[in-house]
């Protein structure tokens, strides 16, 4: 296949709103030209913002294998989500140091190994940015979170197994965290899950 023909060009880009979180952009671009039927742009709407990390915290707890997890309310779903932790960078930082803050800072825990599995495009269709996913072992709970002041989380341990069944059904609604399910189970051989 000849990608070449199905690349559009960006002709040009204004932004139309900013916030601490994201930037959208109307982008002007030209189609392909295999697609060209009148060579006019045509626009279309980017959200711009800050590469993210989730970190999927693996513990032998008193139970067998556990994730570190953190119930967290959700504005946009507008109910509590129960998810990995994890966040958006901070400037300067490689997606291995947010990585590792963004878990201390949510549990209290610091990972004596960590792995990056993949990243990915939450959507690529209308955003530009991308989510790193990391598998974190040999924690050691500090017992002291680091929260953000409008971040209020609360840190549990759930089975992996009760994580891996119940994927998409309530508390476990955030979809990265599906994403983030399939890296895991990639990365661990299904006898270790």
């Amino acid at each position: 296949m000849d990608e070449k023909r199905l690349i559009w060009n960006e002709e040009g880009r204004k932004e139309v709103f900013n916030c601490r979180v994201f930037s959208i952009w109307e982008s002007s671009c030209s189609p392909p030209e295999s697609l060209l039927s009148n060579g006019e742009t045509q626009n279309f709407t980017v959200i711009d913002a800050k590469d993210w990390v989730i970190v999927v915290p693996v513990i032998n707890g008193p139970k067998g294998k556990q994730f570190i997890m953190v119930w967290q309310w959700r504005h946009g779903a507008r109910s509590l989500s129960l998810e990995f932790p994890g966040g958006v960078f901070e400037p300067g930082e490689t997606p291995e140091e947010a990585a590792i803050r963004e878990l201390k800072e949510e549990t209290g825990y610091i990972p004596g190994k960590i792995e990056k599995v993949g990243e990915f495009s939450p959507n690529p269709a209308i955003m530009s940015n991308k989510v790193h996913f990391f598998l974190a072992g040999e924690l050691s709970n500090t017992g002291k979170q680091n929260l953000d002041e409008d971040e209020y989380v609360e840190t549990v341990l759930v089975d992996t197994s009760e994580v891996i069944q119940n994927m998409g059904k309530e508390p476990y609604i955030h979809a990265l965290m599906g994403t983030a399910i399939a890296m895991y189970r990639q990365k661990i051989p299904p006898a270790d899950i």
